[in-house]
């Protein structure tokens, strides 16, 4: 793996020292203790899709606060990115996402859509509309304007969907891009998004109705399949559970259960093509929501979690790394330590600060009975080598204690934000 370039190192370890959140690109530069996990995900069903153009799969990512739910699925999203795939990662909340609303599911997943990018070390431009842009000039440099339009015309209008209207705005919305419509791109943007548009407005390009709460899952398949018509070998879709949807109310909470069940069987008979779905939650989420609902029990349980022995378990359980807590921590020093070095070319010694990552590491480890202990490990170990840009000297027990005080300060006001990152 190449080494990343110095503005990219900063901006990772910015994000990592500043409140220990996983960076939005680069994830691979700090990624260790999971491979056997990515492994199987890449071949048991990345590469599968991304040949065949079919199949679908749900797994359920399980991990504590700070566990690793988000840096994970943006592992697994930047391999997807290298197959090609699109990719929707949606923080769901009681308020601004529920997943017991199918319309607010879809708008999020709108909202949250990319094309893979063309540069991985440039954040993505998110939205459905960025999306249909790039995948239109993606076909443009391929093939030419010309073959385009009449691609627009065969192969997309003509494409399989469960909603014709979802596919005639789709269709609109490229032809307007193409001559230059602006009204009508805006108008069947809008409609892509899941905003209130009068169908009347663009029943002239074949859009005869609406997203409503009984149409949202179908515009989700509708879009998977549309993605597929574009170019996409799939989508990859991820779902990441805030602690705090498990304090919604019994009815709630069915409608979540219900919709989640609805979704894993719209995957188990390949009525969403070419779609991975990762959905991840706290381990409370299966011992006080799931238990509550047999048929989604039924579903989600089995004998042994995702592995090289079970590739096709449906639970990824991202308490059960490769390394033990110790040795992950040092592993993700190491990262650290190369990306800083590229970063502000320091001049650090290597085999000093590598003594000194270890010792914190094993510091906190043995000082912290939470897997959010990594969170606070990459804190202090940014800290650290800042810290020793000014003087590099073998650290003492009272500077780990002092480093690990503090982060003991900060993390109650982080565990209120509800982030999800190392």
């Amino acid at each position: 793996m190449p080494s990343p370039d110095p503005f990219l190192a900063r901006d990772i370890l910015a994000r990592v020292g500043e409140a220990g959140q996983p960076p939005e690109v680069g994830i691979e530069h700090l990624n260790v203790g999971n491979e056997s996990l990515l492994t199987v995900l890449d071949r048991e069903y990345l590469e599968p899709i991304a040949r065949d153009r079919r199949g679908s799969s749900f797994k359920l990512v399980q991990a504590y606060f700070g566990g690793g739910k988000t840096h994970f699925l943006y592992v697994v999203r930047a391999r997807a990115w290298a197959r090609g795939f699109a990719s929707a990662v949606v923080e769901l909340s009681p308020d601004e996402c529920p997943f017991d609303d199918p319309v607010r599911i879809y708008r999020a997943v709108a909202g949250q859509m990319t094309w893979p990018p063309r540069d991985p070390g440039i954040p993505p431009v998110r939205g459905l509309e960025h999306t249909l842009r790039s995948a239109l000039e993606d076909r443009i440099e391929a093939a030419g304007r010309e073959a385009t339009e009449a691609w627009i015309g065969t192969d997309v209008r003509r494409a399989p969907v469960d909603a014709p209207s979802f596919r005639s705005a789709v269709v609109a919305f490229l032809r307007a891009v193409l001559s230059g419509d602006e009204a009508l791109e805006d108008l069947a943007g809008a409609w892509l998004r899941g905003e209130e548009i009068s169908p009347g407005d663009l029943r002239a390009h074949g859009v005869r109705e609406t997203l409503a709460r009984e149409s949202g899952f179908r515009f989700l398949r509708s879009l998977c399949q549309c993605l597929q018509a574009l170019g996409a070998p799939g989508l990859l879709l991820c779902f990441d559970e805030a602690d705090r949807t498990l304090s919604l109310p019994p009815r709630r909470r069915r409608a979540v259960a219900d919709n989640l069940r609805a979704l894993i069987d719209l995957t188990g008979r390949e009525a969403l093509p070419g779609l991975l779905c990762l959905y991840a939650v706290p381990p409370e989420f299966l011992r006080t929501v799931v238990v509550e609902y047999p048929a989604l029990q039924q579903r989600l349980e089995g004998p042994a979690i995702l592995s090289e022995r079970s590739p096709q378990a449906t639970l990824i359980d991202l308490e059960r790394l490769d390394l033990p807590p110790a040795r992950l921590l040092a592993a993700i020093g190491e990262r650290i330590l190369a990306l800083f070095e590229v970063a502000r070319s320091a001049g650090l010694d290597p085999d000093l600060q590598r003594r000194n990552l270890d010792a914190l590491a094993e510091e906190v480890a043995r000082s912290s009975f939470e897997v959010a202990h990594r969170r606070s490990f990459v804190k202090a170990a940014v800290e650290l080598l800042h810290r020793q840009v000014a003087e590099q000297r073998l650290l003492s027990p009272a500077d780990l204690k002092e480093l690990t005080r503090q982060e003991a300060q900060v993390l109650p006001l982080g565990a209120l934000d509800g982030f999800e990152a190392f």
